[in-house]
């Protein structure tokens, strides 16, 4: 029955090759349980319910795309936009976590629309590919940025703005896991961020900087503290419509970028370069965003880390229902899990930034008109702290200077649309 429901033979794999597939997967992505609930706790949430949350969030979303797309992809709350949805919305302009979790519902429920009217390809292909590539690596300088400064290794000064924090120990232990996540990423071993994220709160509770649970496994977190809270009415505020853009177009891209990537990697491109089942893919990432908001976490997205299950034999939606299953029994082990610090977390973060940025060489900057947007993405990102504001400055110089070259014909009339979008964005935040 599993053989005939996941055609496994069709897709040329077996139920252990699945299983392992999806072990290496769970592996692969699981740092996300321990650095979600600390990010979003900065934002005034409950830690407990966040790790309940994350885990529940991860499994609904994956057991979707499992079962209804038979593919095998995990879905979890996506690195960028949590540091968005809490540094730049809830800390940065000062909006409750209640009305910032309203602002992902919408942009959700967007995002459905667009994917079921047909109308998400045609945004993807009105971006210029510049742009394409300068969101990932802005996105990625940004969490760098806030890695950086969770594990101490940067400090605000009144002159220089920034400066070189103190060499404390657990700086040390933080720049050494870093060191040594970056080694086994080099060596390819499977885990590797998890690895390290326990070998440094390991070395905490070996020096007394961390103190060992109580128990080791427990009731899982009520969702409660968090769960229904979000405001909906208040998100649909006029001066909320480019944080909600800006939700929608990440989304966009991040997924349709890791969804291609992991296709190609699993066999589902077909001959004239379609992907197998993509609606049903995106239409998984849209509805697992709207009930992961409804929970109380920010945009739920495909993770690229899928294709290490992928390389690991995974082939169907079988593996993806052990990875989800695996993410339904973390939450037990939340003793653990609530006593791992933000500098054990923080260098995931880089390397994961790390990762973001590394497709900037394929960016034309010896073209002025592409290179200019390009880098202001980029480089607004990280030092206004607000994806917003890049997105924002990117789209809008790359129209002006277009136009201003006397190449107006290259823009599109859906990047026109995106131009007044981000321009009312920038008057109303500036």
């Amino acid at each position: 029955m599993i053989d005939q429901f996941f055609r496994l033979k069709e897709r040329n794999t077996t139920v252990k090759q699945e299983i392992v597939g999806g072990l290496t997967t769970f592996l692969t992505m699981s740092y996300i349980i321990f650095l979600h609930p600390n990010m979003l706790a900065e934002a005034g949430m409950d830690k407990g319910a966040l790790i309940t949350i994350t885990c529940l969030s991860s499994f609904i979303g994956t057991i979707i795309v499992g079962f209804w797309a038979n593919v095998p992809f995990a879905l979890a709350p996506g690195l960028g936009l949590n540091s968005f949805f809490t540094y730049s919305i809830v800390l940065g302009m000062g909006v409750d976590w209640q009305t910032a979790l309203g602002i992902v519902f919408i942009s959700g429920i967007l995002f459905l629309l667009l994917t079921i009217s047909g109308l998400r390809e045609k945004v993807v292909d009105a971006i210029p590919l510049s742009l394409r590539l300068a969101v990932p690596a802005g996105i990625g300088m940004l969490i760098t940025f806030v890695g950086f400064k969770n594990m101490g290794l940067i400090i605000s000064d009144p002159y220089t703005l920034l400066q070189i924090g103190k060499m404390t120990p657990t700086l040390i232990i933080s720049l050494v896991g870093l060191t040594l996540i970056i080694l086994l990423e080099i060596k390819k071993v499977k885990g590797s961020i998890l690895i390290g994220i326990l070998i440094i709160v390991f070395a905490g509770i070996v020096f007394g900087f961390i103190k060992t649970p109580e128990t080791l496994i427990s009731t899982p977190p009520s969702i409660m503290p968090v769960a229904f809270q979000l405001n909906i009415l208040h998100a649909l505020s006029i001066s909320f419509i480019g944080v909600i853009f800006s939700f929608l177009f990440v989304d966009l891209f991040d997924s349709v970028g890791t969804i291609i990537a992991c296709s190609y990697e699993a066999k589902l491109v077909k001959p004239d370069g379609k992907i197998s089942k993509i609606d049903k893919i995106l239409g998984s990432d849209a509805i697992s965003t709207v009930i992961g908001s409804l929970l109380g976490t920010s945009t739920i997205t495909t993770y690229i880390e899928s294709a290490s299950g992928i390389s690991a034999g995974a082939r169907t939606g079988l593996a993806a229902i052990i990875t989800g299953s695996l993410f339904l029994i973390a939450p037990f082990f939340a003793p653990i899990i609530q006593i791992v610090p933000g500098y054990a977390t923080a260098p995931a973060l880089i390397v994961v930034g790390i990762y973001m940025f590394r497709n900037i060489q394929n960016i034309g900057f010896s073209k002025l008109e592409e290179g200019v947007p390009a880098f202001l993405t980029i480089i607004v990102m990280p030092f206004t702290g607000s994806i917003s504001m890049g997105l924002s400055f990117g789209f809008i110089s790359f129209i002006m200077l277009k136009l201003i070259a006397g190449k107006h014909r290259e823009v599109s009339l859906i990047l026109w649309i995106i131009g007044a979008l981000s321009l009312a964005n920038l008057i109303i935040l500036l």
